[in-house]
């Protein structure tokens, strides 16, 4: 999965929502408090977390990868 972001960076919670993963901040905040979620191979436990361009964050068995408009 692939999610395209406008601006520089995304938090790991927004772009958790944005993915359609969660339906709430606060799920994503249990998440990734819990250790279940990784970037890029490592787990997080920040849900502040900058993701950018190229990175790939995964939970519960999907995938997703950050891209910027520009690079599809």
């Amino acid at each position: 999965m692939v999610i395209e972001i406008k601006d520089d960076f995304i938090k790991l919670g927004q772009a958790m929502k944005l993915a359609g993963l969660v339906d709430e901040g606060a799920d994503a905040k249990f998440a990734i408090q819990d250790g279940e979620v990784t970037v890029n191979g490592e787990t997080e436990t920040r849900r502040g977390r900058k993701l950018y361009p190229g990175d790939v964050f995964a939970w519960k068995g999907s995938s997703v990868e950050v891209l910027t408009r520009n690079d599809r």
